[in-house]
């Protein structure tokens, strides 16, 4: 659980604490046991609206990208891959980037590199907090641990937990547009 505090103004203008306890929005599935991500806060513009009372941003259907001009801001719990990832074939890891909101994403197919492969067109921040965590590319990939940040610029890349504890990180993702020249140059249905 990811204790969430929201601040905000009151009616004169003080700031002061919104809300402060669990966040709302948890998203797990059946398809990966194990697996946790946890929803924090969503923009839905850019330059963000900052109101008074800042509505609830997280809630409703299961969307792993953030809006056009938005932010996302999750913390997710990543299993180890061995158990939580065993015989996972093209179907299943279909069925499981529909339930994070993100089939369009989904390149395990293409690759067949690792079941999670996807390509999002957004600007990624990624900071472990916890464990150890592998970033695979398409032909590369580079080891993580707590205190490192990375940050993904629209590549087709994959988490993989190779270790025998869960890994917690911090994702903030950005709306994004890939340039002309590049869109394309990536294989088509790029997410």
């Amino acid at each position: 659980m990811v204790r969430r505090v929201v601040t905000g103004h009151d009616a004169n203008g003080k700031a002061i604490v919104l809300s402060d306890g669990p966040s709302p929005f948890i998203h797990t599935t059946p398809l990966r046991p194990g697996y946790v991500s946890t929803d924090i806060f969503r923009t839905l513009e850019t330059p963000a609206s900052i109101a008074g009372e800042t509505a609830e941003t997280t809630l409703g259907p299961r969307r792993q990208l953030p809006t056009p001009r938005g932010s996302v801001i999750r913390v997710n719990v990543f299993p180890p891959d061995r158990g939580s990832l065993d015989g996972m074939d093209v179907t299943t890891s279909s069925q499981l980037f529909e339930s994070l909101g993100n089939p369009a994403g989904h390149t395990y197919a293409a690759s067949g590199r690792h079941p999670l492969m996807h390509r999002t067109e957004t600007i990624d921040y990624a900071i472990v907090l916890d464990g150890e965590i592998t970033m695979l590319l398409d032909d590369s990939e580079v080891v993580l641990r707590a205190g490192d940040i990375l940050v993904q610029c629209g590549t087709n890349h994959a988490w993989s937990n190779r270790s025998d504890a869960p890994a917690t990180v911090v994702f903030v993702l950005i709306d994004g547009k890939y340039e002309d020249d590049l869109a394309q140059r990536l294989p088509s249905g790029h997410g």
